[in-house]
């Protein structure tokens, strides 16, 4: 079993529904499920498009990481996602962030996620529920990144 960190975001519909559903399809798949609280967060690098709401999840995985990015990229399926170009708002959005002590570098996964380290809307919630988890790649607590992280952006 892999304790295992996973992004939650969206910003098209309803996107507390999205998120709520996307939580509820995520505990069928790891029982003992943690999840952050949701943050609003603007849209970095893309297109004018609307707010995301953001969270983060945390629990044990029976399996490999390739199997459990299966079933993430089912389940934004299920809740409509559709992928017309890097960027597109999205119902909804499901990235595997950590998997345990793994580095998976593959041409259909990347763990540690590659831009996790960087980004407020994953580092914010996730240290609410696992600021003690480590990234493998750096070293660092996920705690440690989010203030080195509000630290150089002056986050508040």
């Amino acid at each position: 079993m892999e304790l295992v960190a996973i992004a939650l975001g969206g910003n098209l519909g309803d996107r507390a529904a999205h998120m709520a559903s996307g939580v509820a399809a995520l505990r069928l798949l790891i029982p003992d499920l943690i999840v952050s609280s949701f943050i609003e967060t603007a849209p970095v690098g893309a297109e004018p498009q609307p707010w995301f709401l953001n969270g983060a999840a945390t629990g044990h995985w029976d399996g490999d990481a390739p199997a459990l990015l299966a079933h993430l990229l089912s389940i934004e399926r299920l809740a409509g996602r559709e992928r017309p170009r890097l960027g597109a708002p999205r119902t909804l959005d499901l990235d595997l962030i950590l998997f345990g002590d793994a580095i998976i570098d593959s041409p259909v996964l990347t763990v540690p996620h590659p831009r996790f380290r960087d980004r407020v809307f994953v580092l914010e919630p996730l240290s609410q529920i696992a600021s003690e988890m480590r990234d493998p790649a750096t070293g660092f607590t996920v705690g440690e990144l989010w203030r080195r992280l509000k630290e150089t952006r002056r986050c508040v």
